[in-house]
C-alpha cells in the first residue's frame, strides 16, 4: 500500500507536542485528584508514599481505600475513557463526519439489553465466578447488536454507509424497547438498578474488572491505531482510498469489530457514559490535526483526563452521596454537540 500523510498546516505540527505533554500532565493530576478525593478525603503526599512503599506506620484503612478502591477506579477511568475516545475517532474517520460516534453501530444499546436481562433475570441465569453475569451478557449483547446492524448494512458483498446508520439506528430503537418491556416487568429493586446502570458510573470498578479492562481495551485501542494509515485514506474518499492501496471493505468490517470490542468491554462494566467518544477526538483534531497515528494517541489521553476528572467531581459534588458520571459527561457534552452541529451547519450552509 502507497502511505498516506494527510496534510497538516505547519502550526498544528509545532504544537503537538506541547498538546500530547500537556494531555500527559493532564491525566497524571487527574488520577492524583482520583485518589484524593471522595467521601473520606485523604493526605494526599502521605497516601501516596504508603500506596508506593507502605510501612507499618500506614493507616490501615487509608491503604484499603487507596488500593481496593480509589486505584482500581482511576485505572478504570484512565482505561474506559481512553477506550470510548479512540472508539469514537476511528469512528469519525471511518465515515469522515465529525459528528460520528459509536452508539452508530448499535453496541452501546445492544450492551444495555444484555445488562438489562441480567439485572431482570439474573436468578434464572447462570451465574459466573466473581459476579461477572452482567458483564459478560453486556458485551454478548453489544457484539450481537454489532453484528446484527453489519450484517443488515451488506448489500451484495459489499458494506453500504447509509445502511450501516439506518440498521444502527433501527437495532438502537428495538434494543430501547426491548429495555422498556424490561423495566416494566422488573421489580423496584430491578428497576433501580437498572436505571442507575443505564445512566453509567465507574462505581463496580474493581481489581478484579481493572485486570479484564485494561489488557481487552489496550488490545482494541492497539489495533485502532495500526488502522491510522488507512484511515488517513479513507479522508481522501472510499474510490481515492481504493485506489491508493486501501481495501476499504475490509477496513470498515475490522474497524467496526474493534469498536465494538473496546466500547463494548467499558460498557459491560460501567454502564452507557456518553459524549466522551464523540467531543474529545471532534476538539483535538483542530488541535493536532487530522493524521490519525498522532490523533489517536491523543484522543486516548484526552478521553482518559476528562473521565478522571468529571468522576473526581462526581463523586464530591454530592458527597456523601455519588452522582453517576454518564450524567456529568452528557451535562457538558451535550452543548458542545449543539455547537458542534451548529458550525456543521453552518459550513454547509455557506
Amino acid at each position: 500500500m502507497i502511505p498516506v500523510q494527510a496534510s497538516m498546516p505547519a502550526g498544528t505540527v509545532r504544537r503537538v507536542r506541547p498538546v500530547l505533554l500537556g494531555l500527559a500532565v493532564l491525566v497524571v493530576l487527574g488520577v492524583l485528584l482520583e485518589l484524593a478525593v471522595g467521601a473520606a478525603s485523604l493526605d494526599l503526599p502521605r497516601a501516596v508514599a504508603c500506596l508506593v512503599a507502605p510501612d507499618p506506620s500506614c493507616d490501615p484503612s487509608d491503604h484499603y481505600i487507596l488500593t481496593a478502591l480509589r486505584l482500581p477506579r482511576a485505572i478504570g477511568a484512565v482505561v474506559v475513557g481512553a477506550g470510548l475516545a479512540v472508539a469514537g475517532c476511528a469512528m469519525q474517520g471511518l465515515f469522515r463526519n465529525p459528528l460520528a460516534d459509536p452508539t452508530l453501530v448499535g453496541v452501546s444499546s445492544g450492551a444495555a439489553l444484555g445488562s438489562g436481562l441480567a439485572i431482570v433475570f439474573g436468578r434464572v441465569l447462570p451465574v459466573l465466578p466473581g459476579g461477572f453475569t452482567q458483564p459478560v451478557l453486556a458485551f454478548a449483547g453489544g457484539l450481537t447488536a454489532t453484528w446484527l446492524v453489519h450484517a443488515l448494512a451488506r448489500v451484495r458483498g459489499q458494506t453500504s454507509v447509509v445502511g450501516l446508520l439506518l440498521a444502527g439506528i433501527a437495532v438502537t430503537a428495538l434494543a430501547g424497547s426491548a429495555l422498556g418491556l424490561l423495566s416494566y416487568v422488573s421489580d423496584d429493586r430491578q428497576l433501580r438498578d437498572l436505571s442507575l446502570w443505564l445512566l453509567g458510573g465507574l462505581g463496580g470498578i474493581t481489581r478484579d474488572v481493572a485486570f479484564i479492562l485494561v489488557p481487552l481495551v489496550a488490545l482494541s485501542g492497539g489495533l485502532l491505531w495500526r488502522r491510522a494509515r488507512d484511515l488517513d485514506a479513507l479522508l481522501l474518499g472510499e474510490s481515492e482510498a481504493f485506489h491508493l492501496g486501501v481495501d476499504v471493505e475490509r477496513l470498515r468490517r475490522r474497524v467496526i469489530t474493534e469498536v465494538a470490542l473496546a466500547v463494548g468491554v467499558c460498557v459491560a462494566f460501567t454502564g452507557i457514559i456518553g459524549f466522551v467518544g464523540l467531543v474529545v477526538p471532534h476538539l483535538l483534531r483542530g488541535l493536532v490535526g487530522p493524521r490519525h497515528r498522532v490523533l489517536v494517541p491523543a484522543a486516548a489521553l484526552g478521553g482518559a483526563g476528562l473521565l478522571l476528572f468529571a468522576d473526581a467531581a462526581a463523586r464530591t459534588m454530592l458527597a456523601p452521596a455519588e452522582l453517576p458520571v454518564g450524567i456529568l459527561t452528557s451535562l457538558l457534552g451535550a452543548p458542545v454537540f449543539l455547537t458542534l452541529l451548529a458550525r456543521v451547519r453552518a459550513t454547509e450552509l455557506v
